[in-house]
């Protein structure tokens, strides 16, 4: 079945810019549903510490991949590309759009433009890179990735170690660089994709970010961590807003200065989100400001009201 005339609506942006709420508007005006793109929000464990949609807000419009797995779970982005081509051929038989939205660039760029090929490795030698990390930290994967293949390392989000780690794993089991086996051409989906991302003003969305941390602790994300802290070894918890409060628990640190942490490395994250969305010229930006972009571009679809959009977006 062919997806001609059928269109993927991407709604990025970084972490507390209102891309949920504004995704669900858009999906309300469309009559269509959301897929999740924030790979975080994926563990049905993580829900304080993720954002993750409120019960109010998966009543407003279907989403997938949220909570559909366990941290657990092996799951990488070769299986959410896989999982989500294969629902949108199901879901493009009755919609005539879909919605996509989350803050991992790496998750929406594989269903957008594809992935490579990359070999499978075998246990042991995953086993022995997790030894590395474990015994070094983030330093040693950093110096062996930098050995190994100084191109990838050029590139690579250097602070994340899942993606060090995955690095290392190609090198060791192939013999050759990572980068060896990334072509990046992309491959062409036969549905339209349209790319949209919010842009705030940075002092506006570092004051977001605050609010969004002190909101979390309210709604219980010290019980969250505490519940989460005997699997804290995971590589799906060795994330923002979990990791700061293991330390505290570990009295590394103090509760004041764990939420602080928090604070400072998720405008980090999304100064990271911010840097790859820009590399990214597809993407057509749109402020608080710009009323009526998205919706209205669509075919058959009356406006959204001013007023609606300013809600959506906060």
């Amino acid at each position: 079945m062919s997806n001609k005339n059928k269109s993927l609506i991407v709604i990025a942006g970084p972490t507390a810019s209102g891309k949920t709420a504004f995704a669900i508007k858009v999906a309300k005006a469309l009559g269509t549903v959301i897929l999740s793109a924030d790979s975080r929000q994926f563990y049905k464990e993580m829900s304080i510490g993720t954002a993750a949609p409120t019960e109010e807000e998966l009543s407003q419009a279907k989403h997938y991949f949220v909570h559909h797995i366990s941290i657990e779970d092996k799951y990488d982005v070769a299986d959410y590309e896989r999982d989500v081509l294969q629902l949108l051929d199901e879901l493009f038989k009755t919609h005539d759009a879909v919605v996509m939205t989350g803050g991992s660039g790496l998750f929406i760029n594989a269903v957008c433009n594809g992935i490579d090929t990359i070999p499978d490795v075998e246990p042991e030698i995953r086993k022995t890179v997790q030894k590395l990390f474990d015994k070094g930290g983030l330093k040693a994967l950093q110096d062996e990735v930098l050995r190994l293949d100084p191109e990838y390392f050029s590139i690579v989000d250097q602070q994340n170690p899942r993606r060090l780690q995955r690095a290392l794993e190609i090198c060791y089991q192939t013999g050759k660089p990572f980068s060896f086996f990334r072509s990046g051409k992309a491959v062409k989906r036969d549905f339209e994709i349209k790319k949209y991302a919010l842009l705030w003003d940075r002092q506006q969305l570092i004051e977001r970010i605050d609010r969004r941390v002190d909101m979390m602790v309210e709604q219980g994300l010290l019980d969250e961590a505490k519940a989460l802290y005997p699997k804290r070894d995971l590589n799906a918890l060795n994330t923002v807003g979990y990791k700061e409060l293991f330390a505290y628990f570990d009295g590394s640190s103090t509760f004041k200065e764990a939420v602080e942490q928090i604070k400072i490395h998720t405008r980090q994250y999304a100064k990271r989100q911010m840097t790859w969305l820009r590399k990214d010229n597809s993407y057509q930006w749109i402020t608080t400001e710009e009323i009526d972009k998205v919706v209205t571009q669509q075919p058959n679809t009356p406006p959204l009201q001013e007023s609606d959009w300013r809600n959506a977006l906060g």
